[in-house]
Protein backbone atom coordinates (compact mmCIF):
# COMPACT_ATOMS: atom_id res chain seq x y z
CA UNK A 1 0.00 0.00 0.00
CA UNK A 2 1.18 3.30 -1.23
CA UNK A 3 3.12 5.52 1.98
CA UNK A 4 1.14 8.32 0.88
CA UNK A 5 -2.46 6.59 1.03
CA UNK A 6 -1.58 5.42 5.07
CA UNK A 7 -0.40 9.10 6.02
CA UNK A 8 -3.91 10.03 4.20
CA UNK A 9 -5.57 7.44 6.35
CA UNK A 10 -4.11 8.64 9.57
CA UNK A 11 -4.85 12.73 9.09
CA UNK A 12 -8.56 11.96 7.98
CA UNK A 13 -9.14 9.29 10.67
CA UNK A 14 -7.55 12.22 13.18
CA UNK A 15 -9.19 14.93 12.21
CA UNK A 16 -12.17 13.21 12.24
CA UNK A 17 -11.90 12.10 15.95
CA UNK A 18 -11.03 15.19 17.10
CA UNK A 19 -14.15 17.03 15.65
CA UNK A 20 -16.21 14.77 17.69
CA UNK A 21 -14.28 14.09 21.05
CA UNK A 22 -13.72 18.34 20.99
CA UNK A 23 -17.61 18.42 20.18
CA UNK A 24 -18.80 16.80 22.60
CA UNK A 25 -16.63 17.89 25.71
CA UNK A 26 -17.35 21.30 24.84
CA UNK A 27 -21.24 21.01 25.19
CA UNK A 28 -21.24 18.60 27.53
CA UNK A 29 -19.06 20.87 30.35
CA UNK A 30 -21.73 23.15 31.24
CA UNK A 31 -24.27 22.49 34.50
CA UNK A 32 -27.43 21.28 32.85
CA UNK A 33 -31.17 20.42 33.61
CA UNK A 34 -33.48 18.17 31.55
CA UNK A 35 -36.53 16.16 32.71
CA UNK A 36 -38.02 12.29 31.46
CA UNK A 37 -41.60 13.69 31.47
CA UNK A 38 -42.09 17.75 31.86
CA UNK A 39 -45.20 19.20 30.15
CA UNK A 40 -47.10 22.37 31.08
CA UNK A 41 -49.23 22.41 33.88
CA UNK A 42 -47.96 18.65 35.00
CA UNK A 43 -45.72 17.43 37.70
CA UNK A 44 -41.98 17.08 36.32
CA UNK A 45 -38.46 15.00 37.78
CA UNK A 46 -36.02 17.78 37.28
CA UNK A 47 -32.19 16.14 36.74
CA UNK A 48 -29.32 18.77 37.25
CA UNK A 49 -26.17 16.83 35.94
CA UNK A 50 -23.05 18.85 37.18
CA UNK A 51 -19.45 18.18 36.09
CA UNK A 52 -16.25 18.84 37.91
CA UNK A 53 -14.36 21.37 35.77
CA UNK A 54 -11.10 20.80 37.56
CA UNK A 55 -7.95 18.18 37.31
CA UNK A 56 -7.33 18.80 41.47
CA UNK A 57 -10.23 20.05 42.91
CA UNK A 58 -13.60 18.24 43.71
CA UNK A 59 -17.23 19.71 43.82
CA UNK A 60 -18.73 20.26 46.73
CA UNK A 61 -21.65 22.60 46.87
CA UNK A 62 -24.85 23.08 44.33
CA UNK A 63 -27.54 25.71 44.79
CA UNK A 64 -30.44 25.70 42.38
CA UNK A 65 -32.52 28.50 42.23
CA UNK A 66 -36.25 28.21 41.45
CA UNK A 67 -38.24 30.58 38.75
CA UNK A 68 -39.82 32.89 41.64
CA UNK A 69 -41.70 34.31 38.35
CA UNK A 70 -43.33 30.88 37.82
CA UNK A 71 -42.88 29.33 41.59
CA UNK A 72 -43.90 25.59 42.50
CA UNK A 73 -46.67 24.70 44.76
CA UNK A 74 -44.93 21.33 45.35
CA UNK A 75 -41.16 21.20 45.37
CA UNK A 76 -39.24 17.41 46.89
CA UNK A 77 -35.59 16.98 46.68
CA UNK A 78 -33.73 13.91 46.35
CA UNK A 79 -31.74 12.36 49.24
CA UNK A 80 -28.36 11.79 48.24
CA UNK A 81 -25.90 9.72 50.01
CA UNK A 82 -22.76 12.00 51.36
CA UNK A 83 -25.01 14.95 50.79
CA UNK A 84 -26.70 16.81 52.68
CA UNK A 85 -30.26 18.88 51.21
CA UNK A 86 -31.77 22.65 52.27
CA UNK A 87 -34.54 23.94 50.90
CA UNK A 88 -35.37 27.46 51.08
CA UNK A 89 -38.48 28.73 51.08
CA UNK A 90 -39.43 32.63 50.97
CA UNK A 91 -42.66 35.13 50.49
CA UNK A 92 -43.23 35.94 46.86
CA UNK A 93 -43.55 39.73 45.59
CA UNK A 94 -47.01 38.99 45.10
CA UNK A 95 -49.72 36.11 45.25
CA UNK A 96 -49.64 33.69 42.17
CA UNK A 97 -52.38 31.01 41.72
CA UNK A 98 -50.50 27.72 40.61
CA UNK A 99 -53.72 25.57 39.36
CA UNK A 100 -55.97 25.47 42.29
CA UNK A 101 -53.73 26.80 44.69
CA UNK A 102 -52.74 30.32 45.42
CA UNK A 103 -49.27 30.93 46.70
CA UNK A 104 -48.04 33.53 48.83
CA UNK A 105 -44.95 31.66 49.31
CA UNK A 106 -42.44 28.95 48.12
CA UNK A 107 -39.33 26.87 47.51
CA UNK A 108 -36.79 29.38 45.80
CA UNK A 109 -33.66 27.48 46.29
CA UNK A 110 -32.47 23.76 47.24
CA UNK A 111 -28.92 23.65 47.90
CA UNK A 112 -27.29 20.24 48.16
CA UNK A 113 -23.67 19.98 50.37
CA UNK A 114 -20.94 17.29 50.12
CA UNK A 115 -20.65 15.36 53.62
CA UNK A 116 -17.82 13.53 52.18
CA UNK A 117 -15.71 14.11 48.93
CA UNK A 118 -17.99 15.27 47.20
CA UNK A 119 -17.76 14.65 42.99
CA UNK A 120 -13.97 14.18 42.21
CA UNK A 121 -12.25 15.83 39.63
CA UNK A 122 -13.56 15.33 35.85
CA UNK A 123 -16.37 13.47 37.16
CA UNK A 124 -19.77 14.36 37.25
CA UNK A 125 -22.83 13.52 39.16
CA UNK A 126 -26.39 14.18 39.15
CA UNK A 127 -29.39 15.76 41.33
CA UNK A 128 -33.03 15.77 41.27
CA UNK A 129 -36.56 17.63 42.16
CA UNK A 130 -40.07 16.50 41.57
CA UNK A 131 -41.53 19.62 40.74
CA UNK A 132 -44.99 20.75 40.07
CA UNK A 133 -47.40 21.96 38.81
CA UNK A 134 -45.30 23.56 35.69
CA UNK A 135 -46.48 26.76 34.45
CA UNK A 136 -48.91 26.63 31.17
CA UNK A 137 -47.97 29.06 28.15
CA UNK A 138 -44.16 29.23 29.10
CA UNK A 139 -41.80 27.81 26.47
CA UNK A 140 -38.88 27.69 28.93
CA UNK A 141 -37.79 28.03 32.68
CA UNK A 142 -34.28 28.95 34.01
CA UNK A 143 -33.00 27.32 36.98
CA UNK A 144 -29.80 29.71 37.31
CA UNK A 145 -26.99 27.50 39.98
CA UNK A 146 -23.78 28.47 42.00
CA UNK A 147 -20.97 25.90 41.60
CA UNK A 148 -18.64 25.25 44.62
CA UNK A 149 -15.26 23.96 44.66
CA UNK A 150 -13.48 22.48 47.38
CA UNK A 151 -10.99 25.45 47.27
CA UNK A 152 -13.68 28.05 47.35
CA UNK A 153 -13.98 28.64 43.95
CA UNK A 154 -17.79 29.40 42.81
CA UNK A 155 -19.25 29.11 39.07
CA UNK A 156 -21.88 30.66 38.77
CA UNK A 157 -24.02 29.44 35.91
CA UNK A 158 -26.54 31.95 35.38
CA UNK A 159 -25.71 33.72 32.34
CA UNK A 160 -27.94 34.24 29.34
CA UNK A 161 -27.19 33.97 25.30
CA UNK A 162 -26.93 37.35 23.53
CA UNK A 163 -27.17 38.00 19.80
CA UNK A 164 -26.67 34.18 19.04
CA UNK A 165 -23.68 33.80 20.61
CA UNK A 166 -23.33 30.91 23.28
CA UNK A 167 -23.14 32.47 26.79
CA UNK A 168 -19.96 30.96 29.33
CA UNK A 169 -21.96 30.03 31.83
CA UNK A 170 -25.28 29.63 30.55
CA UNK A 171 -28.30 29.41 32.92
CA UNK A 172 -29.07 25.82 32.88
CA UNK A 173 -32.36 26.43 31.14
CA UNK A 174 -35.39 23.23 30.55
CA UNK A 175 -37.71 23.63 27.39
CA UNK A 176 -40.89 22.56 27.41
CA UNK A 177 -42.83 20.87 24.94
CA UNK A 178 -46.02 20.83 23.99
CA UNK A 179 -48.68 19.93 26.29
CA UNK A 180 -49.33 17.29 24.15
CA UNK A 181 -45.88 16.01 24.24
CA UNK A 182 -44.86 13.83 27.21
CA UNK A 183 -41.58 13.94 26.85
CA UNK A 184 -39.52 17.54 27.52
CA UNK A 185 -36.37 18.09 25.74
CA UNK A 186 -32.98 18.40 26.71
CA UNK A 187 -31.78 22.23 28.10
CA UNK A 188 -28.53 20.72 26.46
CA UNK A 189 -29.60 21.21 23.09
CA UNK A 190 -26.14 22.41 21.93
CA UNK A 191 -24.79 18.87 23.07
CA UNK A 192 -27.38 17.45 20.78
CA UNK A 193 -26.57 19.52 17.82
CA UNK A 194 -22.14 18.85 18.10
CA UNK A 195 -22.43 15.42 18.62
CA UNK A 196 -24.64 15.26 14.92
CA UNK A 197 -22.31 17.63 13.40
CA UNK A 198 -19.05 15.90 15.00
CA UNK A 199 -20.83 12.38 13.74
CA UNK A 200 -21.35 13.74 10.16
CA UNK A 201 -17.50 14.97 10.36
CA UNK A 202 -16.18 11.44 11.08
CA UNK A 203 -18.55 10.04 8.57
CA UNK A 204 -17.50 11.94 6.05
CA UNK A 205 -13.99 11.41 6.82
CA UNK A 206 -14.44 7.86 6.56
CA UNK A 207 -15.73 8.32 3.38
CA UNK A 208 -12.86 10.10 2.05
CA UNK A 209 -10.92 7.87 3.64
CA UNK A 210 -12.39 4.85 1.45
CA UNK A 211 -12.27 6.89 -1.60
CA UNK A 212 -8.09 7.53 -0.92
CA UNK A 213 -7.68 4.03 -0.29
CA UNK A 214 -9.67 2.56 -3.60
CA UNK A 215 -6.85 1.58 -5.63
CA UNK A 216 -6.17 3.78 -8.82
CA UNK A 217 -7.22 2.34 -12.51
CA UNK A 218 -3.98 2.22 -14.35
CA UNK A 219 -4.66 3.42 -17.82
CA UNK A 220 -4.27 0.78 -21.09
CA UNK A 221 -2.03 1.85 -23.55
Amino acid sequence: MPKRFILRAGAIVAASALVVIGAASTASAHVTVSSPDAKPGGYAKLVFRVPTESDNTSTTKLVVSLPKDHPFAHVGAQVKDGWKVEKKEEKLPAEVKVGDVTLTKAITTVTWTATAAGIPPNDFDEFSLSVGKLPEGVDALSFPADQTYSDGEVVKWADVAKDGAEAEHPAPTLKLAAAVTPVAASTDSSDTVARWLGGGGLLVGLLGLASGLRPRRTAVQ
